[in-house]
C-alpha cells in the first residue's frame, strides 16, 4: 500500500507528476492552455490545488491557463478529463494542450479499514493526434463486453472490480434473449433467465453464478489492469487511470494498436461514466503510442524501489500526520532522503498557514526518477 509521511501532501504529489510529465516528454510550459485537477483531498477549502501548480509555470511567463479543481468523490478526475476534452473540441480552444491531474491521499482510521487506503497521482496530457482517443460517438447498437479488448474500473479494492465485470456479463445476458445458454460463457446463468434485471442486483445466487461464469473473461480483460492497485491501494480519483497505466505498461505498442478499452469511473454521490478509449493504429517506433508505452515500461521497477516500512512505523507516521495537519509554524519531520530524485515535498508551513514546497535534486545526469 502506498502512503505519505508528513513531508508530502496533495499539492506536492500533483507538483511531482506534473513536472515529471513536462520534463520527460519535453513539453514547453508555454504550450499548456488549460490545467484541470480532480481530487477529494482538501487542504484549503478556498484555494485550489491548481493554484499551487501554477508556480511550475512562473519562469515561462505562462500565467494564462484556464481550469480549476473538480471535486466529486472519486469521480473528480474523470470530470476533469471530460472538461479538458470538451474545451479542446470547443470554439474556446486556443490551440494549446490541456493537462489533467488526478491525485488523492486515502487514509482511514486505525482498524480493519486502514489497509484499504493508498496514495498517488496521475497526470495526463490532452490534445489532438493523441495515441489514446475518447470515443464519444456511441455504437450503432448496444455494446457488450466483447466490444472491448480490455476493461478498466475504478478500484477501491480488487474484489469489487471482479464483481463489476460479473455484473457486465449479467447485463449482456439479460439484454439478449437469444443467447446460447446451453454451453459457453452464459451457461451458468440459464437458471435466472426468467428474472427481471433489477431483481438480480442484490441476489447472491446470481452474483455467485456470474462470478464463476465471468472468471475467464475477467482474467483476460481486466485482471492485468489491477497490477498498480494491488501494489499501491486505493488512490481515489487516479484509481481507474492507474489501471489504464497498468494495461499500457504490460503490453507492447503492437499488441495495443487499434484496440478498444472500456473504462468505468464512478464516485460517491451517484456520479459515474462508462466510456470507450480507442488506441491508435500507429505503433511504429517513435510513434506517440510507442512513446507512451515506453514511458511506462519501468512501472514495475519504480514500484519495487519504494521504501518498505513495518506496520508499527506506518501507524506512527499516520498518527503524526493526524496531529500536525492543522498546525502553523511547522516543519515536517519526515525524512527527505527517503524521497525519489525530483520529488516535490512540503518544506514548511509559516505563521499564516502558507505552505512552502521544495524539490529533491535530480540525479547527476538530470534524469527525474520520481
Amino acid at each position: 500500500m502506498g502512503f505519505c509521511s508528513d513531508r508530502e501532501d496533495i499539492n506536492s504529489l500533483c507538483l511531482t507528476v506534473v513536472q515529471r510529465l513536462l520534463e520527460r516528454n519535453h513539453v514547453p510550459c508555454t504550450s499548456i492552455g488549460r490545467l484541470e485537477v480532480g481530487t477529494e483531498t482538501i487542504i484549503d477549502k478556498s484555494k485550489a490545488v491548481k493554484t499551487v501548480l501554477m508556480q511550475l509555470f512562473e519562469d515561462s511567463g505562462n500565467t494564462d491557463i484556464e481550469g480549476i479543481d473538480t471535486t466529486n468523490a472519486c469521480y473528480g478526475g474523470t470530470a476533469s478529463l471530460f472538461n479538458a476534452t470538451n474545451w479542446i473540441e470547443s470554439s474556446s480552444w486556443d490551440g494549446r494542450y490541456a493537462l489533467v491531474v488526478c491525485g488523492d491521499i486515502a487514509v482511514y482510521a486505525s482498524g480493519s479499514a486502514r489497509p484499504t487506503g493508498g496514495a498517488g497521482a496521475v497526470a495526463m496530457l490532452v490534445g489532438p493526434n493523441a495515441p489514446l482517443a475518447l470515443e464519444k460517438a456511441g455504437l450503432e447498437r448496444s455494446f457488450t463486453v466483447d466490444d472491448f479488448e480490455h476493461v478498466v474500473f475504478h478500484t477501491p479494492f480488487c474484489k469489487l472490480v471482479q464483481k463489476s465485470m460479473a455484473r457486465l456479463l449479467v447485463n449482456d445476458f439479460f439484454s439478449n434473449p437469444n443467447l446460447n445458454t446451453h454451453n459457453g460463457i452464459f451457461q451458468g446463468l440459464q437458471p435466472f433467465r426468467d428474472y427481471k434485471l433489477e431483481d438480480t442486483v442484490l441476489d447472491k445466487e446470481v452474483e455467485k453464478a456470474a462470478l464463476k461464469a465471468s472468471q475467464a473473461m475477467f482474467n483476460e480483460k481486466t485482471k492485468p489492469s489491477l497490477f498498480l492497485s494491488t501494489q499501491n491501494g486505493n488512490m481515489y480519483t487516479p484509481s481507474m487511470y492507474g489501471c489504464l497505466a497498468s494495461v499500457l505498461a504490460q503490453n507492447s505498442a503492437q499488441q495495443l494498436a487499434g484496440s478498444r478499452i472500456g473504462a468505468f469511473s464512478y464516485g460517491s454521490g451517484l456520479a459515474a461514466s462508462l466510456f470507450s478509449i480507442r488506441v491508435s493504429q500507429d505503433s511504429a517506433p517513435g510513434s506517440p503510442l510507442d512513446k507512451l508505452v515506453s514511458s511506462l515500461s519501468d512501472l514495475s521497477n519504480r514500484l519495487d524501489s519504494r521504501k518498505k516500512v513495518q506496520p508499527g512505523e506506518f501507524a506512527e507516521m499516520m498518527k503524526l500526520r493526524e496531529e500536525t495537519h492543522h498546525l502553523m509554524n511547522y516543519v515536517p519531520q519526515g525524512t527527505v532522503g527517503d524521497l525519489f530524485p525530483g520529488t516535490w515535498y512540503l518544506d514548511k508551513i509559516d505563521d499564516k498557514y502558507r505552505r512552502v514546497y521544495a524539490r529533491c535534486p535530480l540525479t547527476g545526469d538530470g534524469v527525474n526518477l520520481s
